[in-house]
């Protein structure tokens, strides 16, 4: 493998993600929520395992760690977390390569990862921390077990690798499920991936045992949403297959809101799994095996969420890649038709939270200006060529922005009601009522 090529990935990915990167202000509300819990307490303990729904100590104290040192520059902060995403996208072509993808194959799956629609929105909406931890602890273990031969090794890095991960989100149960994919699929190292799925299997294991008191009993603060069960799977997974290709969605939960689209979605991706097959069984079994074993942890949920598919991502991704060669004539229309709708769509997701972010930059600021400069409740109204969702997120449990209180001081009210204020597309804020002053 030449030595250069994973730096060129990456130095491409972090290109291509350049609007994420250079955007102005946040996306939502847990940006800005945290920003006042990182001024406002010093750390999220490593040991209160019992009382707490998500338990996430490693993404919670590296996300206040961050937002001390760069949240009054959204630029800085979101380039790290993109950087850090085209680091993904380099390990997922290292791994590529070390499974016997050609470069050229390995780097177009890679780059093509970062350009979905779930990996948009986790290397733009700084709240998916976690994602990139785990992901990034799951790739670092494949490559690993991919150069090295003694089992006992692996099986020790697989353990503290998953513990690492675990600690940064739940999902990360979905480790040993991949390896023993991975171990069905890859015979040339089933002593290998047998090793690893043992020792991440123990590690998740021994977790979540320890975590079994608040899993089962401790309040969920997400509602519904994180209340498990088995009649979702179907439903969940069917919409991180054909939420890709429809490319004017921002968010994976409305997938089904569209009958007709969704049935082109799901046509495509027969036609693209049947190239799959046609290309190579194995590498079919591992886009749906795999993809399933990425999503495994996520599939009894009640609502699906773009930044649950980041794993299912980077697995899709490759096997799509790792396909091409093989495909048929026919079977490369339905691939590349697929891949190019997918790769709209991330660039979709890039741009809407690019520009979200320049609208926050505007309406927070001015907001937290106004509630400080006159008393009582302000009542705002978006004016109808505004999208009202954003507002709706940037105003929601925020306690304080740049130290100034806005919880209970603000109330979003619908159009035709009466408000103080009107605001505009673009987060500004206009007097509504004379004497106003403008924002």
């Amino acid at each position: 493998m030449p030595a250069m090529a994973p730096l060129w990935v990456l130095a491409i990915a972090f290109v291509l993600q350049l609007p994420l990167a250079l955007a102005p202000g946040y996306f939502s509300h847990d940006e800005l929520q945290w920003a006042w819990r990182a001024g406002t307490v010093d750390f999220v303990p490593w040991w209160d395992h019992r009382e707490t729904f998500q338990f996430r100590p490693l993404t919670f104290n590296l996300w206040m760690a961050l937002s001390r040192a760069f949240f009054d520059t959204p630029r800085a902060f979101h380039s790290i977390l993109v950087l850090w995403g085209s680091l993904n996208a380099a390990l997922l072509f290292a791994v590529g390569r070390r499974f016997g993808m050609g470069t050229r194959a390995a780097a177009i799956g890679a780059i093509g990862f970062v350009l979905t629609p779930f990996a948009a929105y986790v290397h733009g909406w700084v709240a998916t921390i976690a994602d990139l931890i785990w992901v990034s602890c799951a790739l670092v273990l494949a490559w690993c077990v991919l150069r090295i031969e003694r089992g006992w090794v692996i099986a020790c890095l697989a353990f503290a690798l998953s513990l690492f991960a675990i600690l940064g989100k739940e999902a990360a149960a979905a480790i040993p499920v991949l390896c023993a994919v991975a171990w069905l699929l890859d015979p040339a190292r089933r002593g290998r991936w047998a090793a690893a799925t043992i020792g991440a299997g123990i590690a998740i294991a021994l977790f979540l045992a320890w975590r079994a008191p608040a899993l089962l009993h401790a309040p969920r603060d997400g509602g519904s949403q994180y209340v498990p069960s088995l009649l979702n799977v179907p439903v969940r997974w069917f919409e991180y297959q054909v939420f890709p290709p429809i490319f004017n969605l921002l968010e994976a939960h409305t997938t089904l809101l569209r009958t007709k689209p969704v049935i082109v979605a799901a046509a495509l991706w027969v036609a693209m799994v049947a190239a799959l097959w046609q290309a190579h069984r194995r590498i079919a079994l591992a886009f749906l095996f795999g993809g399933f074993a990425a999503l495994s942890p996520v599939l009894t949920l009640g609502v699906s969420t773009n930044h649950y598919g980041y794993g299912f991502a980077a697995v899709s991704a490759m096997c799509v890649a790792a396909a091409w060669r093989h495909a048929s004539r026919q079977g490369r229309i339905a691939i590349a038709v697929f891949s190019a709708l997918t790769v709209l769509h991330g660039v979709f997701v890039i741009l809407a939270i690019h520009q979200v972010a320049r609208i926050q930059s505007v309406f927070s600021p001015a907001l937290a200006q106004l509630v400080s400069s006159q008393p009582g409740m302000v009542r705002l109204r978006p004016a109808p060529d505004a999208k009202e969702w954003i507002f709706v997120r940037l105003t929601h449990e925020i306690p304080t922005y740049h130290g100034v209180p806005v919880a209970g001081r603000v109330e979003l009210v619908a159009a035709g009601q009466p408000a103080d204020y009107e605001i505009r597309p673009d987060g500004s804020l206009i007097p509504v009522r004379t004497g106003l002053p403008t924002r």
